[in-house]
């Protein structure tokens, strides 16, 4: 009797660790996704438009080039001061909302301030985490590229601790 129990302990707990891995799977699968398409948001909604092989054309192809010639004319990972001044309003936007759903789970669902200060720190390392360990190996990001992003995206941050919250 004991090891027909033993037999069914261990055949519940791998059924339990096969649904386990399989859920931190699709879970980590899911994220990637949403993180793989807010990133290319940008490249998506570039707006101004460029001749590609005789034809006009907008968005994600359009950026592509820009970003291409930016490579050629400044060297690897560095853009033209247009890109950078689109990108970083990108940044901008992407730190409001940022910002606006952050106070929302802070204020309604965790109902402390504190949290708010805690989501937003979290944040902000997972921004440094991506901005200077992610983004220089994957895109030869330059640090001064990184400092700048960091910037347009912590700035909006101390200007609503500072003068927004109360």
């Amino acid at each position: 009797m004991r090891a027909i129990l033993f037999l069914s302990y261990i055949s519940t707990s791998t059924k339990r660790t096969r649904l386990y891995t399989y859920t931190i799977h699709h879970m980590k699968t899911f994220f990637i996704t949403v993180y793989q398409y807010l990133e290319t948001i940008p490249d998506t909604f570039y707006p101004f438009r460029r001749e590609i092989e005789g034809k006009w054309v907008r968005g994600q192809r359009a950026y592509q080039q820009v970003i291409q010639e930016g490579f050629l004319i400044f060297g690897p990972g560095k853009m033209s001061y247009q890109m950078v001044i689109y990108r970083g309003v990108w940044h901008l936007i992407g730190s409001i909302i940022s910002i606006t759903l952050i106070t929302f789970i802070a204020n309604d669902i965790f109902g402390s301030e504190i949290a708010l200060y805690i989501l937003l720190g979290a944040a902000i390392i997972a921004l440094c985490v991506q901005e200077f360990l992610r983004h220089p190996k994957r895109y030869n990001q330059s640090t001064r590229k990184g400092i700048l992003d960091v910037c347009t995206w912590v700035t909006p941050v101390v200007v609503y601790l500072l003068f927004l919250v109360s």
